[in-house]
């Protein structure tokens, strides 16, 4: 989850508040305090709240938490008459388009600090390391209206930011550090995105690097912004920054795409929320009037009709997705610290269940053997449970109906995946690594309870694995027999299916090498999944 560096000096100017009064209230917006330093403090956020990525944001959101301003933020949007057009080739690339120009800034170190270490945060939460979605800052005193954007040859040239020499497309790509690490998103293209302004100067190289002239400083006062993806979640990443810009004074207008997108839309969505469904997730009941107040301390706008309560969430707040999500914030906003607990009716006496009893036995037999258990995520993805592990798609997987991203996406089927990203993850640490995990999968709607292990080291070998998998059922007192597998996830011929009582119950084996390299590994893996 996103760290985020809050300067004392900065936070009590946009909001007011001393820095003890922010560091004793914060936690309870539903945040974690990382580490407090003599001139700023570290806060992690949830990755759901990226409108919280920034000083301005949190100024925002304790202003309302604290009741000193409440109720929604409205922003004025006025007419820029600037235009921007797409060519038809970049609707093949990168067609999302969605820009503004912000006027009447007055930045200093802190505030550009902010502001670009919002925009690195956005690329990461909203924009999946630039690949959905990336966001390109411009000084606009700098560069002539109308815009172009379009679809140019890789040696077209340009002096990139930070750089005081022009280089191609392709010499960008291969030399400068963000091509370098960006440049897989635009490697099955032959044609690159380009932002050009009317006398051909380059704006941005989207999602890799905008131009040295259009570079953001203390004398910038007027900015264009320009937010470019996969998917219509850039009008999102820029709600977010504008609504940032707008805590700082700055004058939002509008821009004109291929003459007939007026953007950005920063009006607030209406949704419709019972009384009767707060006091039912809640368990408490609160009048009409509290309701109204904690919804307005959270900066949404309120008001009730009858029994509803109708609220208008502001635009930079995507991740309202559902009425619960409002009751969420009401509860923040009336506050965990003064929700008085009380003793259940009725009172029972408490014993493992079966299933714990069952992980506990596992456990104790794999802490046994030298593996240490993990617990990954058990939302995943279809890419890394079926086309990186070189399997067909299975039938029954339960997705996710409103997903926060496209790293999660459905309840996961199977265990070795989420554990080889754990390898991933740690492949920077010394070998050998041996991990296992008892836990959960979902399959047709149903959970099922899974053992899953894998070792990596140079000498990892099939020998290895089945004599791991076979200790672990003869400590159960398990009868088991193995067959031939053809789980393309092994290597042919190192690859077994473990048969209790007639049935597949499990495999073991050596991971295939495409498998490993899939996973940004080298060394021999080896692993079973079980069916416990």
């Amino acid at each position: 989850m996103p760290v985020i560096t809050l300067y004392y000096d900065d936070l009590e100017e946009l909001s007011g508040l001393d820095k003890d009064t922010v560091i004793k209230r914060i936690p309870m917006m539903g945040c974690d305090i990382e580490r407090i330093e003599n001139d700023h403090v570290d806060i992690e956020f949830f990755p759901n709240r990226p409108d919280l990525y920034c000083t301005e944001g949190v100024s925002r959101a304790i202003k309302g938490f604290l009741d000193i301003e409440t109720g929604l933020k409205e922003f004025k949007v006025r007419s820029s008459g600037i235009k921007i057009s797409r060519d038809h080739e970049i609707m093949d690339i990168r067609p999302y388009l969605a820009c503004a120009i912000v006027r009447g800034m007055q930045f200093n170190s802190r505030s550009i600090e902010s502001l670009m270490a919002l925009q690195e945060s956005l690329h990461w939460a909203v924009g999946r390391n630039r690949k959905k979605v990336s966001i390109g800052v411009h000084d606009l005193g700098k560069i002539t209206p109308p815009f172009r954007y379009i679809a140019q040859e890789p040696g077209f040239k340009f002096t990139p930011l930070d750089f005081d020499e022009p280089m191609t497309m392709s010499e960008i790509l291969e030399k400068h550090p963000k091509g370098i690490k960006f440049a897989n998103i635009l490697e099955k293209f032959k044609k690159y995105p380009l932002i050009l302004d009317a006398n051909d100067n380059v704006l941005s190289f989207p999602p890799i690097i905008n131009c040295e002239l259009t570079k953001v400083t203390q004398s910038t006062s007027d900015l264009f912004i320009e937010v470019t993806g996969l998917d219509p979640s850039v009008s999102i990443a820029l709600n977010i920054i504008l609504a940032s810009l707008a805590e700082r004074g700055g004058q939002i207008e509008s821009v004109l795409i291929d003459r007939e997108i007026e953007s950005p839309d920063l009006s607030p969505k209406i949704m419709k929320l019972k009384v009767s469904e707060v006091e039912e997730l809640l368990g408490f009941k609160l009048k009409n009037e509290e309701i109204i107040s904690c919804l307005k301390k959270i900066r949404y706008g309120a008001q009730a009709e009858g029994d509803i309560i109708k609220v208008a969430v502001p635009a930079y707040r995507a991740d309202i997705l559902h009425n619960c999500d409002l009751i969420e914030d009401i509860a923040i906003a009336y506050g965990f610290d003064i929700i008085k607990p009380r003793l259940p009716s009725t009172t029972t006496t408490g014993k493992s269940h079966r299933i714990s009893r069952v992980r506990d036995s596992i456990n104790e037999i794999m802490t046994g053997l030298g593996y240490f258990e993990v617990m990954p995520f058990t939302l995943t993805n279809e890419k890394m449970q079926f086309d990186m592990m070189r399997r067909e798609l299975a039938k029954g997987i339960t997705h996710i109906l409103y997903p926060i991203s496209e790293d999660h996406t459905i309840v996961r089927p199977t265990i070795l995946p989420t554990l080889l990203e754990i390898l991933s993850i740690n492949k920077h640490r010394e070998l050998p690594q041996r991990i296992f995990e008892a836990g959960e999968v979902v399959l047709d709607c149903t959970t099922w309870q899974r053992l899953g292990c894998v070792a990596i080291h140079p000498q990892a070998n099939f020998t290895e694995i089945q004599a791991i998998m076979d200790a672990v059922l003869r400590e159960r007192r398990i009868e088991y027999t193995v067959a031939q597998s053809n789980d393309p996830a092994f290597i042919e011929g190192r690859r077994a299916d473990v048969i209790i009582n007639g049935e597949i119950a499990g495999v073991f084996g050596e991971i295939h090498p495409e498998v490993i390299s899939n996973f940004g590994l080298e060394h021999p893996i080896i692993g079973f999944e079980l069916k416990l």
